[in-house]
């Protein structure tokens, strides 16, 4: 059996690099942890799609079992311990390794605008004091809500988060009620956007450094549009062996990696 490329997938830039390697010929195993995931590759893809996550424990064997000889990482750039994996994976079984990283397609002059504040971390900003007394809509996806709990007491906490029973749930336990929860699956339209932080008249928006892939752009001209503040917690620092955000240098590097095509 030949070896095979290692798709870090789950993320949109993940589809296009899994048609992009099946159009070439290449072969390949897709993961991604949710198993909802599945729905995001089309099922004419020769590329095996595998869900659940990988841990210290289960990545060697499935590295051996799937006969990986190429790492081709596509993750979400906040999704830093599956990278960590895949790093370790390419370290330890000399596999080579290439990081396909977003780029942010926001224009880098709009992050000194004075309603744009950046933050390092999520625990920078709760323990901070520029959410008190704010009618705050946190658009970061479910898992970093229970961060964020101990604020509600403080200020008036809304939540956008994908449509997912498992999203529900942790809203729900970092005490959001039913009437402070927005479930919409991106891209969502400057008009959407605007409407939806009018509707409920928002303050401060929390992102991530989602780039324009993550709808980015569309918020900071909302945030620009009402005058609100859009609070943008950084992408973590994590130190890629190499690194590359075209899709035809991607293509290239596994091509060669499996000694199909020279670069």
């Amino acid at each position: 059996m030949p070896a095979r490329i290692w798709l870090v997938g789950g993320t949109t830039e993940s589809v296009q690099l899994a048609s992009a390697l099946d159009g070439a010929g290449l072969p390949g195993v897709v993961t991604a942890l949710a198993d909802s995931a599945q729905d995001l590759y089309p099922p004419s893809l020769s590329l095996r799609i595998c869900t659940g996550a990988l841990t210290d424990h289960t990545w060697q064997t499935f590295c051996q079992d799937q006969e990986i000889g190429v790492i081709l990482d596509a993750s979400h750039p906040y999704a830093t311990e599956i990278s960590k994996l895949a790093i370790q994976a390419s370290t330890r079984l000399q596999i080579p390794y290439l990081r396909f990283e977003r780029s942010s397609g926001v224009d880098n002059t709009a992050a000194q605008n004075p309603w744009v504040v950046e933050v390092d971390t999520v625990s920078q900003l709760v323990n901070g004091l520029s959410l008190k007394g704010q009618r705050v809509l946190l658009t970061i996806g479910s898992k970093w809500l229970p961060q964020f709990k101990e604020c509600q007491s403080t200020s008036t906490l809304f939540a956008r988060i994908l449509p997912r029973a498992r999203a529900f749930q942790v809203a729900d336990e970092a005490g959001f009620s039913c009437d402070r929860i927005i479930a919409l699956r991106p891209p969502i339209s400057f008009d959407l956007e605007k409407a939806l932080w009018q509707q409920w008249q928002i303050s401060v928006v929390v992102t991530k450094a989602s780039g324009q892939p993550g709808g980015e752009d569309i918020k900071r001209r909302v945030a620009q549009a009402l005058g609100v503040t859009l609070i943008i917690i950084k992408r973590p620092l994590l130190t890629y062996p190499q690194q590359t955000s075209d899709m035809e240098t991607a293509v290239q590097f596994c091509q060669a990696a499996l000694h199909q095509k020279p670069v």
